[in-house]
């Protein structure tokens, strides 16, 4: 089995080795440094601004996405949606489940976003922009200095969803402005699923977070905030990742994250040029580094995800709701090399060929 998915991912020997030894008792000094390293290694990989607060949230993508928004916001603030795919339309149900004020930039699959695109909603009471810096069910990448520029203009909190894109893309909290950036243990870091990460900005904490006081006791942002400066977690943490995730960020921090996202985009780009041609279609936007959504315009993508699965043991991502039959999504994050990006490349090319 080989795992090209955007989730779980190929985890690499050490993380493996690490998830075969008998959990320690986490109420103690020994723990609390795990956690404390580790939180100063993501503010440095997320370039995050002085002050910043990093949560461990034993829970899904979805669930920080959600607590996030609830610590942050209220039904007196007004948010901007961008929702260009399954996961920006998540923020859109996060907040009308909330009953928080919003609107969204709805894009068709296939449509870039551009700064022109948010010029109508210049100047029109929003208090806060909720976006994914890239949309995992599409591949788009958002062009973050067009929405950062946006929500300098019209004093946004930013909220980024990096579980996609994290350690695949770049990730600057201070040059774009995020207010917000929310990771998971099971992409980039190629941990178990079960994990996930929020890094709050001091202005958001000390401005809404304070505020609001979400009405929810597990995942209270400011109970979380009193426990992270002892580098414990409110509730009983994933013991399990947090200890693996301290390492991996030791590993990827040896070889310099900088290096670490150019050899996921070489291997995105050996991959996409080995492979684009008829009858498999690569979409024209700007992809991330982490995924490339093959399109296939005979509406047989279901077919292919099997037969991958079948004859070579080959996991991609398929696609739901409209996408289903189109579009398959490859990963490029994880224990994965170039060699096998090509030979995933030719195989493809092979299946296409029979079917």
């Amino acid at each position: 089995m080989k795992l090209f998915t955007l989730g779980p991912v190929e985890m690499y020997p050490d993380t493996l080795k690490l998830a075969g030894r008998p959990l320690p008792y986490f109420r103690t000094d020994a723990f609390s440094e795990v956690v404390l390293e580790s939180s100063d290694l993501l503010r440095r990989f997320a370039t995050a601004p002085a002050g910043s607060e990093v949560l461990l949230l034993t829970a899904s993508g979805t669930a920080a996405m959600e607590a996030a928004v609830v610590n942050c916001f209220d039904e007196n603030d007004k948010l901007l949606v961008i929702d260009g795919g399954t996961f920006g339309h998540r923020f859109a149900e996060i907040c009308a489940y909330h009953h928080i004020p919003f609107e969204s930039v709805v894009l068709p699959f296939g449509t870039a976003l551009t700064a022109d695109m948010l010029l109508p909603y210049d100047d029109a009471g929003f208090t806060g922009l909720l976006v994914n810096i890239h949309e995992t069910s599409t591949g788009q990448l958002y062009d973050m200095d067009a929405i950062a520029d946006f929500c300098k203009r019209n004093d946004l909190y930013l909220v980024a969803d990096a579980i996609g894109s994290f350690l695949a893309d770049e990730t600057d909290m201070i040059r774009h402005g995020i207010d917000v950036l929310i990771v998971s243990s099971q992409k980039g870091l190629a941990l178990a699923p079960g994990l996930s990460i929020v890094v709050l900005s001091e202005r958001i904490f000390e401005r809404k977070v304070r505020a609001i006081r979400a009405n929810c006791m597990y995942f209270d942002f400011n109970d979380y905030a009193v426990n992270a400066k002892r580098g414990q977690t409110p509730f009983t943490p994933a013991v399990g990742v947090v200890i693996a995730m301290r390492e991996r960020l030791a590993a990827i921090d040896e070889i310099g994250v900088d290096v670490c996202i150019r050899n996921t985009a070489r291997m995105a780009t050996a991959f996409r040029e080995r492979l684009c041609r008829p009858p498999i279609k690569i979409p024209s936007y700007k992809l991330s580094n982490a995924v490339t959504p093959l399109i296939f315009e005979a509406g047989n993508a279901k077919e292919m995800y099997r037969a991958l699965i079948e004859r070579h043991g080959i996991y991609l991502n398929p696609n739901g709701g409209q996408l289903a039959d189109k579009v398959l999504r490859v990963g490029h994050l994880g224990n994965l090399t170039l060699q096998d990006h090509m030979e995933l490349a030719d195989i493809l090319r092979d299946v296409c060929g029979h079917d």
